[in-house]
């Protein structure tokens, strides 16, 4: 008998007069029930797409004082620094940003630190170098916390703009301009905005400042064509920093994805094609697992640089060379990242059942580029706040994913006299700290975690069903309505189904035992559907032919040699009837 490996909850169904009252499919009308999309004029704006690239970018707190800033530097021929971060939404920033200043006609130029020998956001050594260059330093997905760094940059004779979505700290950087939509001043509205987002209003407002000026370089109707241009990059920023893809971000996604499908910025047309991806099929899955991890590999691996070039490259053929990097290391960084994680799981040991309130690990062979996904793994595989660290001969460097009964970066900062430096979100951060404190550090997080965790009752992942439906349900047409609630990602998920005691036909393990494929009827007659559930190999044993089961899953189109076919993508089962 199998039983559920996760917790499982379903939503409460939707009222009658709201199903009834919307000529919408029903289990379309559940799901967005469940969302919170109650109300006719809410369904029809997330169905039909409200256009946030009209939002206000001046709304945003400081953008009036960073804009005369930068249009006083355009026309005084300053040079422009923008200083970026070395993952993917900090490259997209970069480059989105560094293009729309120079079609506003600014001397400007882009910097990327090195993970490995300068680490994250700005810093001191980098800026002494810039400042012999440029005046006027624009940070995007960087900053917020960078106190002495920006004080040490006015020291220099820099003005400072710094644009950043990370949480801020206790007090602003002391920079000319602090644009941050985590700031308390700020409207709800721009709260959710990846680095790429923050940078594209900046962009937005300058361009559109130029534009209304007497003696203007580019029309307004050319700025808004640049506008529209850029989108395919914040896309690409937005959902590879798993930003929730609701409100603002669902709109500038969804105009994204649509630019992108187009292939005409050069280098994104090159990775995909040597990722196998056609543009009018790309959404926002295939950007998730497909485009995003390559361009971060630069950043992971070698240089971020790379991928910036990749971004701002215009000829094929250098575009074309640069994205085969990009794949091979790539490729080179799921091979380190399989070994590091069978390090990680080497030193945790057997935890079996008694695991504890957090998992840390730590190592010199561990590399900074790939602490972060080791990290995200172990914090999926055992449901607990996960840390990976990379230790150095001074200072260690280290990665932490956590779950929603634990915020992480808060837990951070309430130990931050033991750090170096730290910052993130919710349910990632990244840390440096000294050696001499390690010990000291570990005990007061773990304390932490089990002191917070201690009241959780289950702690086991849950799954929220969205809906219960019937073997009769799973038709092109279903996933036809389904398809209007793309772009899916982070708030916005791929909708969960469960469906009761279909029958299994065949299954076998396959990846090397990892992942479980199925193949599957409702009743006799009714015709077969294929299952996979990734990282359900295990459960393999558990299965009999002819057994029927409970399933969790998501249904999604599968594409292989040219056919098309409806497939469930398993997320849990359980034997019918327990």
């Amino acid at each position: 008998m199998l039983e559920q490996s996760k917790r499982w909850e379903q939503y409460p169904a939707a009222p009658i007069d709201f199903l009834e009252d919307s000529p919408e499919h029903p289990i379309l009308l559940q799901i967005l029930y469940n969302r919170g999309i109650q109300k006719p004029d809410q369904i029809a704006s997330f169905l039909n797409g409200a256009d946030a690239v009209q939002e206000n970018p001046f709304l945003l707190k400081d953008m009036y004082r960073a804009v005369q800033r930068i249009t006083r530097a355009i026309d005084k021929k300053e040079t422009i620094c923008v200083y970026g971060d070395f993952d993917a939404d900090g490259i997209t920033a970069t480059a989105l940003l560094v293009s729309a200043l120079q079609k506003a006609s600014a001397q400007v130029g882009g910097y990327i630190p090195d993970r490995v020998d300068e680490g994250y956001g700005l810093n001191v050594e980098a800026i002494e170098r810039i400042s012999q260059q440029a005046s006027l330093l624009v940070t995007v997905d960087c900053g917020i916390r960078s106190i002495e760094e920006v004080a040490a940059a006015r020291r220099l004779g820099m003005d400072v703009i710094v644009t950043d979505h990370h949480s801020v700290g206790k007090e602003l950087p002391p920079a000319l301009a602090v644009i941050n939509p985590r700031r308390s001043d700020n409207r709800s509205t721009f709260a959710s905005l990846a680095g790429v987002g923050v940078a594209y209003r900046l962009a937005q407002a300058v361009l559109r400042a130029v534009s209304h000026k007497s003696n203007a370089v580019i029309s307004a109707e050319q700025a808004a064509e640049v506008e529209a241009e850029l989108l395919d990059l914040v896309a690409l920023g937005t959902i590879a920093d798993m930003m929730p893809l609701v409100g603002e971000n669902r709109s500038l996604v969804r105009r994204g994805l649509a630019q992108l499908s187009q292939g005409q910025r050069v280098g994104l047309f090159a990775l995909m094609e040597v990722a196998g991806m056609q543009p009018a099929s790309v959404d926002s899955t295939s950007v998730s697992f497909r485009l995003a991890p390559r361009i971060n590999a630069a950043g992971r691996l070698s240089n971020a640089q790379l991928a910036y070039d990749l971004l701002r490259s215009d000829e094929y053929s250098r575009a074309y060379d640069l994205a085969a990097q990009l794949e091979a290391m790539n490729r080179e960084r799921q091979q380190l990242t399989v070994d590091a994680q069978n390090l990680a799981e080497q030193q945790l040991g057997d935890v079996g059942s008694a695991l504890p309130s957090i998992l840390i690990t730590a190592s010199p062979d561990f590399r900074s580029g790939i602490v972060g996904l080791v990290a995200g793994r172990l914090a999926d595989q055992y449901y607990r706040p996960s840390v990976v660290i990379e230790q150095g001969p001074e200072t260690s460097r280290g990665s932490a994913r956590s779950i929603d009964e634990f915020d992480i970066t808060a837990a951070l900062d309430q130990i931050g006299h033991l750090l170096v430096r730290h910052g993130g979100h919710s349910r990632a951060a990244g840390f440096t700290v000294a050696n001499e404190r390690y010990a000291e550090f570990v005990e007061a997080l773990t304390s932490l975690a089990e002191e917070r965790l201690a009241a959780v009752p289950d702690l086991r992942p849950r799954m929220r069903i969205d809906a219960e439906v019937t073997w009769d349900d799973l038709t092109w047409a279903l996933q036809g309505q389904l398809a209007r609630l793309e772009p899916l990602g982070q708030a916005n998920d791929p909708p969960l189904f469960l469906l009761r005691g279909c029958r299994v036909r065949h299954a076998k393990a396959v990846g090397s035992g990892k992942h479980l494929k199925l193949v599957l009827d409702g009743y006799p007659g009714s015709g077969v559907l294929d299952g996979i559930g990734f990282g359900l190999g295990e459960r393999f044993g558990g299965l009999s032919s002819d057994e029927r089961l409970d399933i969790a899953f998501h249904l999604e189109v599968n594409e292989w040699q040219g056919r098309r076919s409806l497939q469930l993508n398993v997320q849990d089962l359980r034997t019918t009837g327990q």
